[in-house]
């Protein structure tokens, strides 16, 4: 049985300066260091509390703390993969095999586009780009919070992060020039990892 991981802020793959002028230096310090590991902490402290719950056999906050393992580590996981979904040598559009199914999924990569910055528009937490091997087929997710709205057994493999606090120091209430100024650093090699990773486990 493999051994269990305990929850740990991964560093990010960049300096901290890297994405500007898309993500400023400061924005990177806050939402890296004090959000997300506000998540992992959260994480950590709910499943502490769980271990504790079963051990005593008094289940009275087990309820709460089951919404915050859920709440924090999928706020945990999805910033994961932010930060993986982003390069300073980023942006452009994806090809090859990626690329194919884009178009295939969604007839063209402007069609997939322009769909997934609606969704980014409209979400409350997230946009994402998941691979659903129910359907075998990319979609895009509108995710409240961390954890409404998701598919089950859908995989991300790209994550936008549209909470107040990943755009409002630079760009103030426009949201719509944040949402641009991603697909400047997007690293569609990650995207494609995370892809092909996804692909091969599934069909």
């Amino acid at each position: 049985m493999p051994e269990k991981s305990e929850p740990e802020l991964p560093p990010l793959p960049y300096d901290y300066d890297a994405l500007e002028p898309s993500i400023s230096q400061q924005v990177l310090e806050w939402h890296h260091d004090t959000h997300h590991q506000g998540y992992v902490n959260g994480l950590e402290s709910a499943e502490e509390t769980l271990a504790e719950n079963r051990e005593n056999g008094d289940f009275s906050s087990s309820a709460a703390a089951i919404g915050n393992v859920t709440h924090n580590g999928c706020g945990h996981y999805l910033h994961t993969l932010f930060w993986e979904n982003m390069d300073p040598n980023g942006g452009g559009e994806p090809s090859g095999e990626l690329a194919d199914r884009i178009e295939e999924d969604f007839g063209s990569y402007e069609g997939w586009k322009g769909e997934f910055k609606a969704a980014a528009g409209a979400a409350g937490g997230w946009a994402l780009l998941v691979y659903d091997p129910v359907a075998k087929q990319l979609r895009n997710v509108v995710v409240d919070k961390h954890d409404q709205g998701a598919l089950w057994g859908a995989h991300p493999i790209l994550a936008l992060d549209v909470w107040e606090h990943s755009y409002y120091y630079d760009y103030g209430p426009d949201r719509g020039s944040f949402i641009d100024a991603f697909f400047e650093v997007v690293d569609w090699d990650n995207v494609e990892e995370q892809y092909q990773n996804t692909v091969s486990k599934h069909e």
